[in-house]
C-alpha cells in the first residue's frame, strides 16, 4: 500500500498527518507503529488520521508512537488544524472532535494557533506532586533544576509504578523560572521517552503551577522544542475553565512511503 502523508511538528513534538475523509485508510498497531520508527520508517511521536465527521469540520483521530490509539494530543491538536487549513477545509477558525470531545482554534496573524483545550474539574494536590487530566493524564513534579533532572528513568519509574496501571501516566517535570513563567520537560507514555514538548502536559504544568492564585491566568512556558502559552481561568483549585493552548504548528514536508502488511 502506497500511502500519502504530511509530517508537522509543535515545538519538537513531531507527527505524521494523514487525510483519511474517504475512510479508505486502516492501519493496524505494527503499521503504525512502523510509520513512526525513526529508523525505519518516517519518524515521529505519533501518528493522526484526518476523518470526516457530521457537525463538525473534521475528527482528528491520534495514535502514539507505539502505535495503540491515545488520548488528546494538545500539540498534535495544533498540528491538525494547520494542515486542515492546508487541505482547504477551514479557513482561520475551526471546530473539530476529538477522543475527549470538542474543540475550537483559531489560527492567529502570527501562524500560531490557539487551541481551546478541555476544562478542569478536578486537580488532585498531593505531597510532592499534582496530578490533573487535561485531555491525557499527567504527574506534575516540580524541581530546583531542571537540566540535571534524570526525566527519562525518574519518568519512566513514575509512569510505570502500580498506582497507574494499567495504562500508565504521563509525567511532567517544572521549574519555576522568573516572570511567572515555567521550564517543563516531559516523559511521554506510549512514546516511552522525553518527548520535545507536551501540549497537554504543559497544559496541566501551567495549571499545577498556578498554586492559590484564581481569577485570569496566563503562563509561558519553556520546552526543550520551544515556547508555548497556556491561558486559563481559574474558578478555584478544581475548576479551570477556558484553557486556551497557544503555540506554533509547522509543515515539516510531505511524501509517499510503502506500507507492508506487519
Amino acid at each position: 500500500m502506497q500511502l500519502q502523508f504530511d509530517k508537522y511538528q509543535g515545538t519538537g513534538n513531531d507527527f505524521i498527518l494523514i487525510d483519511n475523509r474517504d475512510g479508505a485508510i486502516s492501519l493496524s498497531v505494527n503499521q503504525i507503529a512502523f510509520l513512526c520508527d525513526r529508523r525505519f520508517g518516517i519518524g515521529a511521536d505519533g501518528l493522526m488520521l484526518l476523518e470526516n465527521a457530521e457537525g463538525y469540520d473534521f475528527r482528528m483521530v491520534y495514535y502514539n508512537a507505539d502505535g495503540n490509539e491515545s488520548t488528546m494530543c494538545g500539540n498534535g491538536g495544533r498540528c491538525i488544524v494547520a494542515f486542515a487549513k492546508k487541505l482547504g477545509i477551514i479557513d482561520n477558525h475551526t471546530s473539530f472532535v476529538a477522543i475527549d470531545g470538542l474543540h475550537t482554534a483559531t489560527v492567529n496573524n502570527d501562524d500560531t494557533i490557539s487551541l481551546q483545550m478541555q476544562d478542569v474539574k478536578e486537580v488532585l494536590y498531593a505531597d510532592g506532586y499534582t496530578e490533573l487530566n487535561t485531555g491525557s493524564p499527567h504527574y506534575v513534579m516540580f524541581v530546583d533544576d531542571i537540566n540535571t533532572t534524570d526525566v527519562f528513568n525518574t519518568g519512566r519509574n513514575i509512569r510505570n509504578s502500580e498506582r497507574y496501571q494499567p495504562k500508565g501516566i504521563n509525567v511532567n517535570f517544572v521549574q519555576r523560572l522568573a516572570n511567572d513563567s515555567i521550564h517543563v520537560r516531559t516523559y511521554e507514555r506510549g512514546v516511552e521517552d522525553e518527548t520535545y514538548s507536551c501540549g497537554t502536559g504543559v497544559t496541566a504544568a501551567a495549571i499545577a503551577a498556578s498554586n492559590n492564585i484564581t481569577g485570569q491566568i496566563s503562563t509561558n512556558i519553556k520546552t526543550p522544542g520551544g515556547n508555548l502559552q497556556v491561558s486559563f481561568e481559574k474558578k478555584d483549585a478544581n475548576n479551570m475553565v477556558n484553557v486556551i493552548l497557544r503555540g506554533p504548528a509547522t509543515y515539516v514536508y510531505s511524501g509517499k512511503i510503502a506500507v507492508k502488511e506487519l
